[in-house]
């Protein structure tokens, strides 16, 4: 009995030294535009040629995101699907998005994907070799995809309500080279990205091995797409039949401005960012006029110089449309510009605010874990600009401020990695990332990873 009595007075005490302690601090709540990849089979998928690990398994996603391929991954405007290009798997992979959590469940049979010769299951399309690009129209009646070894630009259907994809009917296959059913195009060799303008009048596709931009316009009812006739079609940098253009040296980067008046191109043997003027009422493109006609990382004719901007990769254009960034493969970079309202001129930032180097360059800042960036996309509340470093296998995040400068966010904070990359947070199924998008609502952010044969899902914490 006594021991007893001893037992209650040492609970008692306890309870009183506890309540007289200070309480435990809440979870400090994760800071605006960082990233948390969704748990479980949730935040991220896997081709099913691949081992699973904690991801869930998918078709269609074998070589997802490409190298040479900084656009594979695109989010529908309604924000009810996510398409990822995958080269190896010569597919498109459709995923239904939860627009609450932000997580994907790819559809049964061939509502899940499309491919060449109908693979794992998919619908089937001709000429589909090496996809490595996509884009969805504004409307969300159309997807548009590129395939750089069959040199084809396709078009498909995409159904609102499951988001499945079909061929346009008599016009899906567009091609730089002569392939059965498909319509010619010229300086279409080797496309690498594809972008439609925001008034779903045109769709510009920028050709690696063609170094070349295209210029189509599109059918708003059936989604199909004509080139422009004669050199209002493309601007090349030796192509008969196109406009002459200076600093477009295998394209790999295209962007529009959000007010449709310019398009920007990321042209890697150049190592420059070229500037061309776009015709609403047309679609055609002309190059600004010198010293505007591009920014170069080198003494160009017609051009400015800039800095870093050696492999320029992929181009992003700011909401608010002031501003541009830009990837470089070989300068390890990110840079920054200024862009002047009604002209579309670009200049690049000053100083620190120009650029962000893996390696250390004088006037540039730090960029963490940002070997060889790839692609790259803006947040729609323009806060923050997200990057796929495809050598380290990294989603690297920074912080865009009002005067369109940005910053890597300190600490783990500032990128998402696999468990390799020392200092960032841990994600998984990272390896070869190459392509990112934001979520039209800003609350996911989705990568597709090569080496993962995966796409990664993330929740954007606002």
């Amino acid at each position: 009995m006594a021991a007893r009595t001893r037992s209650l007075f040492v609970l008692a005490g306890l309870v009183a030294i506890v309540a007289l302690l200070p309480a435990s601090a809440p979870a400090a709540k994760p800071k605006p535009g960082t990233l948390t990849q969704l748990q479980g089979k949730h935040g991220c998928i896997v081709d099913r040629s691949s081992k699973p690990g904690s991801c869930a398994i998918g078709r269609g996603l074998k070589g997802a995101g490409p190298f040479m391929g900084s656009e594979a991954v695109a989010v529908s405007p309604d924000g009810r699907n996510v398409y990822v290009a995958a080269f190896d798997s010569d597919a498109i992979a459709t995923f239904t998005r939860n627009t609450k959590s932000g997580a994907l469940t790819q559809p049964k049979g061939t509502a899940g994907c499309i491919a060449a010769k109908g693979s794992a299951g998919c619908a089937k399309v001709a000429a589909f070799d090496g996809p490595n690009s996509v884009a969805v129209s504004p409307d969300g009646r159309n997807v548009y995809a590129t395939a750089r070894d069959s040199s084809t630009l396709q078009s498909f259907a995409r159904n609102p309500k499951t988001g499945a994809l079909r061929p346009t009917p008599g016009a899906t296959c567009i091609s730089g080279v002569a392939l059965p059913a498909c319509t010619p195009a010229t300086a279409l060799i080797g496309p690498d990205v594809v972008a439609v303008s925001p008034d779903g009048r045109n769709v510009y596709v920028g050709a690696f091995f063609g170094s070349a931009v295209l210029a189509f316009s599109r059918d708003p009812s059936s989604g199909a797409l004509t080139q422009l006739a004669g050199a209002a079609g493309c601007i090349a940098a030796a192509t008969a039949g196109c406009a002459t253009g200076v600093g477009v040296s295998s394209i790999e980067g295209l962007a529009v401005s959000p007010d449709g008046s310019s398009v920007y191109a990321a042209a890697a043997a150049s190592n420059a960012l070229t500037e061309l003027a776009r015709d609403p009422s047309t679609g055609a493109l002309t190059q600004m006029a010198p010293p505007n006609s591009c920014i170069a990382d080198a003494p160009l004719t017609g051009c400015g110089e800039g800095r870093e901007l050696g492999g320029a990769n992929a181009v992003a254009i700011a909401p608010d449309g002031e501003n541009a960034y830009v990837t470089s493969f070989l300068s390890n970079s990110v840079t920054a510009f200024d862009r002047t309202a009604g002209t579309g001129v670009l200049a690049q930032k000053e100083v620190t605010n120009a650029c962000l180097v893996f390696l250390r360059s004088a006037g540039c800042s730090f960029g963490r874990a940002m070997l060889a960036p790839e692609g790259l996309d803006v947040s729609p509340d323009g806060r923050n600009v997200y990057i796929a470093a495809i050598e380290t296998g990294a989603v690297d995040v920074l912080a865009r401020n009002g005067k369109g400068a940005v910053r890597q966010l300190p600490g783990a904070a500032g990128c998402l990695a696999r468990k390799q990359v020392q200092g960032c947070t841990l994600a998984r199924a990272l390896a070869g990332v190459s392509s990112v998008a934001v979520s039209p609502d800003g609350r996911n952010v989705y990568a597709a990873a090569n080496e993962s044969n995966a796409v990664d899902v993330f929740r954007r914490n606002r």
